[in-house]
């Protein structure tokens, strides 16, 4: 993979309302990071960003694992000030559909946009592709993440029982061609 700035839109008008008062943000409303594709030397960091969010904690074999097989695996890194707050990792699923596999932003970064980010230049990546659909899956509880897939655009297409976790995923598609 290679290391290259790729440029989001950025919707304002959409994001909700950061809760603590102006005199208490550390970072501005709507954050812009740097969103750059990471390269197998980046990776690390994403790991990084990702055990700071997730447990148990991993190592950077675990995601290369999981891309083995993998048809344009893609790992994308925000970064502010130089620093990584956030990373998007997706793969092919099958021929015309990407599939969003896992992402994160660091907790003080979280509703300041930068996964709006990430996700925009991961949908606008995998157009340039050549793909029609992107998927993504959460677990039912995940409130959050249903209500920021919602927000995207994404239409909920199904529902699965995930025996591992005890607990319904929710499959979402985004038509990325309409």
């Amino acid at each position: 993979m290679q290391s290259v700035p790729i440029h989001a839109t950025i919707f304002h008008s959409r994001l909700p309302r950061p809760s603590a008062p102006p005199s208490e943000r550390k970072y501005p409303p709507v954050a812009q990071a740097d969103i750059i594709i990471a390269d197998d030397k980046l990776l690390s960091q994403a790991v990084d960003v990702y055990n700071l969010i997730f447990r148990p904690k991993r190592e950077a074999d675990f995601f290369k694992r999981r891309f083995m097989g993998r048809y344009n695996a893609l790992t994308l890194l925000a970064r502010m000030d130089g620093k990584p707050v956030g990373f998007w990792i997706g793969f092919e699923l099958k021929p015309g559909m990407f599939y969003h596999w896992l992402g994160g932003v660091i907790s003080e970064l979280r509703r300041h946009g930068v996964g709006r980010q990430l996700q925009e230049a991961q949908q606008a990546w995998a157009k340039d592709h050549g793909y029609e659909f992107v998927r993504c899956e959460c677990m039912n509880h995940q409130r959050e993440f249903i209500h920021f897939a919602v927000s995207l655009g994404y239409d909920m297409v199904g529902i699965r029982w995930d025996s591992t976790h005890a607990d319904n995923l929710v499959v979402f598609e985004k038509n990325l061609i309409e």
